[in-house]
C-alpha cells in the first residue's frame, strides 16, 4: 500500500496524519532542521533561542543569489560584426545569432561564434590525366567564406579538408575533358571559372555551408620528367605563331599595294584604249579628208607630204649631211647652230638646186607668205 493512500502506515517525513496530504510548510521546517543541524545550528525552526535557523537562511540565500547572478552574467557574450554565433542546447544545433549582445544559459547551453566574412584560403595541388592522355601537374588556390555557420560546423566532418577535396575532385573532372594543350594555353582563364561553379555546385550538395570567392590557376606544367621536351615543344609553336603573325603582316602590306598596282595598271590601259581608238578615229579621219585632197591635186599633196616629212625629220636632227646630185662632195648643214642663231629654218631642194636657204616659217596648211603651193603647181605644169 503507498504512504498516500487512506490506511498507509506513515509518509517519509514522519508525519502519521492519514487524513490528506503532507503539510508543505512542516515538510520545509524539518528540511530546515536537518540543514541546521549540518551546518552547526540548534533548536527547533520556531525556536528563535541563538538565532541560528534564521542566519543559515539568510546566509543560504545569499548565497543563492550570489551563484545565480554569476551564472546569469557568464551568459552573456558579444557576437561582433563579421561574426555569427551558433548555439547548442545540449550540444545540439538550436539557433544562429546575429552580431550585437546576447545571452544564454550557460550549462544548459553553449556558443561558438565563426568569422563568415573573412576570406580563406586554401592552397593545393595534384597531378592530373587529361583527355589527350597526357599528365599536367596543377598548383591552384581557393579563397572562400562562410556563408551558413550551422552548416559549417555540423554538416560535415573538416569542412576546410572536405573543401580541398571537393577542389581537386573538380580539377580531375574538368582536365580530364580536355587536352593538355587546352589546359596550358587556350583554356588557362576558363579552366579556374569552370571549376569554381562545379566546385559549388558540389558544395552546395554536401551542405558544407561554404562559398566560393575565386579559384586561381597559379601554375599548370607537364611533370619534370618531360618538362625539357615539353619546352621544346612550347619554343616551336611560339615560333609557329611568330612565323604566321608576320606572314599576316606582310600579306596585309603586300595585297593592298598590289590591288593599287592593279586598279592603276587598269586605268592606265582604259586610258591607253580610249587614246588609241581617238588617235585611230582622227588619223582615218585625217586620211580621209587627205585622200580627198590628193583626188583634187595629186601632185601637189605628194609634194606638201613629202616636205612635212622632211620637217618632222629635221625637226629632231641637229647635223644634216646632203648628197648633191652631180658633186663629188657632201653639204654639211649644222641645224642647231643655224636654229640657235635664229636665221629661220633651212629649205634644201630635192635636186640641189637650193642650199642653205633660209625662208619664213610656214602656217599649218603648208602655205608660206610666197604661197609656195603656186610656185610648186608652176613647176609641175612646166
Amino acid at each position: 500500500m503507498a504512504w498516500n493512500e487512506p490506511g498507509g502506515n506513515k509518509d517519509p517525513w514522519g508525519n502519521r496524519r492519514n487524513d490528506g496530504p503532507p503539510d508543505l510548510d512542516e515538510v520545509f521546517r524539518k528540511l530546515q532542521d536537518k540543514l541546521g543541524g549540518i551546518f552547526g545550528g540548534g533548536g527547533r525552526s520556531g525556536d528563535n533561542s541563538g538565532g541560528g535557523p534564521a542566519g543559515f537562511n539568510l546566509g543560504v540565500g545569499l548565497v543563492l543569489t550570489v551563484v545565480l547572478i554569476v551564472w546569469a552574467l557568464s551568459g552573456v557574450y558579444i557576437v561582433d560584426a563579421g561574426e555569427k554565433g551558433v548555439v547548442l542546447h545540449f550540444g545540439k544545433y538550436v539557433d544562429t545569432t546575429q552580431p550585437g549582445l546576447r545571452w544564454y544559459p550557460r550549462i544548459i547551453q553553449s556558443v561558438e561564434t565563426v568569422n563568415v566574412t573573412g576570406i580563406r584560403s586554401a592552397e593545393s595541388s595534384a597531378q592530373v590525366l587529361t583527355g589527350d592522355e597526357n599528365i599536367v601537374q596543377v598548383n591552384y588556390t581557393i579563397q572562400y567564406n562562410i556563408k551558413d555557420a550551422g552548416d559549417y560546423l555540423f554538416n560535415v566532418n573538416e569542412p576546410d579538408l572536405t573543401l580541398r577535396q571537393a577542389g581537386e575532385s573538380a580539377f580531375r573532372e574538368l582536365i580530364g575533358k580536355n587536352t593538355l594543350d587546352y589546359v596550358i594555353q587556350d583554356g588557362r582563364d576558363e579552366v579556374p571559372d569552370k571549376v569554381q561553379s562545379l566546385l559549388q555546385e558540389n558544395l552546395d550538395l554536401y551542405e558544407t555551408g561554404i562559398e566560393v570567392i575565386t579559384v586561381n590557376l597559379i601554375d599548370a606544367q607537364p611533370p619534370q620528367e618531360v618538362q625539357n621536351a615539353f619546352d621544346d615543344a612550347i619554343k616551336a609553336r611560339e615560333d609557329k605563331d611568330r612565323f604566321i603573325k608576320e606572314a599576316q603582316a606582310y600579306r596585309n602590306e603586300i595585297i593592298p599595294s598590289a590591288r593599287g598596282e592593279a586598279r592603276k595598271r587598269i586605268e592606265d590601259a582604259k586610258g591607253y584604249k580610249f587614246n588609241a581608238i581617238k588617235s585611230a578615229e582622227g588619223d582615218a579621219d585625217r586620211f580621209l579628208k587627205l585622200l580627198s585632197e590628193y583626188r583634187k591635186a595629186p601632185a601637189v599633196t605628194r609634194e606638201r607630204l613629202y616636205l612635212e616629212a622632211l620637217e618632222e625629220v629635221y625637226a629632231n636632227s641637229g647635223k644634216v649631211m646632203v648628197d648633191i646630185e652631180g658633186g663629188n662632195n657632201l653639204m654639211y648643214l649644222p641645224l642647231d647652230k643655224i636654229i640657235t642663231s635664229g636665221s629661220g629654218r633651212v629649205y634644201v631642194d630635192p635636186v640641189g638646186n637650193q642650199q642653205g636657204t633660209s625662208f619664213p616659217d610656214r602656217s599649218r596648211d603648208g602655205r608660206s607668205s610666197g604661197d609656195s603651193r603656186n610656185s610648186f603647181r608652176s613647176r609641175e605644169s612646166r
